[in-house]
């Protein structure tokens, strides 16, 4: 294991630069870890929408995470959109044979516009292989639905679902509520199996939130690749897209993506 902070994204390739690989990179970078990758599929999108999609084989996903871990290792991995079952099938293999313990899983499964993406025996597949091997599952209100069966409109609904979700067998549980509305917006429920927390931060105004659950998942293994322990790493997280969203890009015609880099334009400013 390389004596610099290593961390390894397992997900697809946005090339709007707002999520997936690109925005998980600009994280672990801005948090002083080196990062790696295995890229599950390719996207052509921008701030408007996604526009094609082609995955990546099993085998190549494997091959990237073997070349990888058979070199550098890593201090923690997250994964993102693994789109089929050969993948998730693939990279469950792979996190089981080397003993990745650091696992931040975000299930993604449904768009910002609330489109499925991926469908019902994948999900079952991450369901029953994938999020049992999990040290933290970090899905947002209508992942959670998909993963508990619940439909959730209270603080209650989250906690049921979270309850849910930590009996497939996954260490801790982030139900992020930045989809729900009123007083729960971006309120998430913490459940390790025994403790109960509510996480809230101050509510950022900006339609440019593109990448924010990417961008939480990867501040999540950044934080643990650094050897922080997982309450400090969620809670550092949290704080650090918060930031990011209150310097987020207003690029393109749609919805733009948080400010990843919003150390260098503080530095720059003072």
């Amino acid at each position: 294991m390389s004596q610099i902070p290593v961390a390894l994204t397992i997900a697809g390739s946005d090339s709007g630069g707002g999520a997936g690989i690109q925005a998980d990179l600009r994280t672990f970078a801005f948090h002083c870890v080196h990062g790696t990758s295995a890229i599950t599929c390719v996207t052509a999108q921008n701030t408007l929408g996604v526009t094609r999609v082609e995955a990546m084989s099993a085998l190549a996903v494997a091959a990237q995470i073997e070349a990888v871990m058979g070199d550098i290792g890593a201090n923690a991995a997250k994964t993102g959109m693994l789109l089929d079952r050969e993948i998730i099938e693939t990279v469950a293999q792979q996190v089981e044979k080397w003993q990745i313990e650091r696992l931040v899983v975000d299930p993604v499964m449904v768009s910002r516009t609330g489109a499925q993406l991926i469908d019902d025996s994948a999900i079952a597949l991450l369901r029953n292989k994938l999020i049992p091997k999990a040290l933290i599952v970090t899905p947002n209100r209508y992942e959670a639905q998909l993963l508990s069966g619940l439909t959730i409109n209270t603080l209650e609904d989250m906690k049921a679902a979270a309850q849910i979700v930590c009996q497939l067998g996954a260490s801790t549980v982030l139900v992020k509520g930045g989809g729900m509305s009123g007083d729960l917006r971006g309120v998430d429920v913490w459940f390790d199996g025994e403790r109960w927390e509510t996480l809230a931060t101050e509510t950022v105004e900006t339609i440019n939130t593109h990448g924010t659950g990417c961008t939480l998942s990867a501040a999540i293994a950044a934080n643990l690749a650094l050897g922080k322990d997982l309450w400090d790493a969620v809670g550092e997280a949290k704080h650090y897209v918060t930031t990011a969203l209150k310097y987020a890009l207003a690029i393109g015609q749609g919805t733009g993506p948080v400010g990843h880099f919003f150390p260098l334009r503080l530095q720059k400013n003072n």
